[in-house]
């Protein structure tokens, strides 16, 4: 008897309890005071912290400069509460960047340069409304400049490693050209000519005091949001396991000596589908 009034006794404190919770939350819910209150105590949303020295492939960036550091802060809270796509992209980084980062360094490219290519395409064979295609957003004359063969069955400027080398060699000529690495990311987004018209007209190449066109203008600030968030996720607020990072991909090389009639066939002879093919 005395241990079920000990269990009424429980379930009527209980029932109080919830009651009383429910009160609260409709409270809560219903007064803007206390709802403006809640808000305060459980909803934050930062501003990111700019660090004082930042630098693109070893040229500093003047953190000095008022619409720089506005610049900077701005590309970094895209990145930062744009979660879904950052995480997203920090995930890719993973699959994709031991070959670029190999490539770059076999070339003498800066490390840098491979948020350049994660700044054009998000890591993945994209196709721009120009019609640029693939990881490095080549338009069709420049790929094929740089040694690309791009026809009705074949686009190399889909394979990450055939068009980071080409990448690597258009860098290369546009350093020739501008002899700065901060230059040469905006003469990649602007084109060279309209990069050059700007500076002869300017009578300046300091990509930081040009006045360009509004994309160009915010194109270096995007990459270095990029580089600031991959080399230090957690000072964003990214927090990601190492086994969620996207793994490369396992291939092997089947070598070929005469034209492949049906690749849905073919797929299949080599254990494959037509899709992972």
């Amino acid at each position: 008897m005395k241990k079920i009034s000990l269990i009424a006794l429980i379930l009527s404190v209980s029932a109080i309890c919830l009651q009383l919770f429910i009160l609260s939350t409709t409270k809560t819910e219903n007064t803007d005071e206390d709802y403006k209150q809640s808000l305060k105590v459980n909803y934050k949303v930062l501003a990111p912290v700019l660090p004082e020295k930042v630098s693109f492939a070893g040229e500093s960036m003047p953190m000095d400069v008022f619409y720089v550091r506005e610049n900077l802060d701005r590309a970094l809270l895209m990145h930062m509460y744009w979660q879904s796509n950052t995480v997203l992209l920090i995930k890719r980084a993973n699959r994709c960047f031991p070959m670029i980062e190999d490539i770059l360094k076999k070339n003498g490219i800066p490390e840098d340069f491979k948020y350049l290519c994660m700044a054009e395409s998000g890591l993945i064979n994209a196709t721009s409304s120009a019609k640029a295609q693939g990881y490095w957003q080549f338009m069709k004359g420049t790929g094929e400049k740089y040694n690309l063969e791009i026809n009705d069955e074949v686009d190399q400027r889909n394979c990450l490693r055939k068009s980071t080398e080409a990448a690597c060699a258009f860098l290369k000529d546009l350093y020739k050209k501008f002899g700065s690495w901060t230059l040469v990311a905006a003469a990649y987004n602007r084109g060279e000519t309209g990069l050059q018209k700007q500076i002869d007209l300017q009578k300046e190449d300091n990509y930081y005091h040009l006045f360009l066109n509004s994309e160009t203008s915010f194109y270096l600030f995007r990459i270095v949001a990029y580089k600031l968030i991959m080399e230090s996720p957690q000072d964003y607020g990214f927090v990601i396991r190492k086994k969620d990072l996207y793994p490369e991909v396992p291939t092997y090389i089947v070598q070929v000596d005469s034209s492949i009639s049906n690749l849905h066939d073919f797929a299949l002879q080599n254990n494959s589908s037509y899709k992972m093919l």
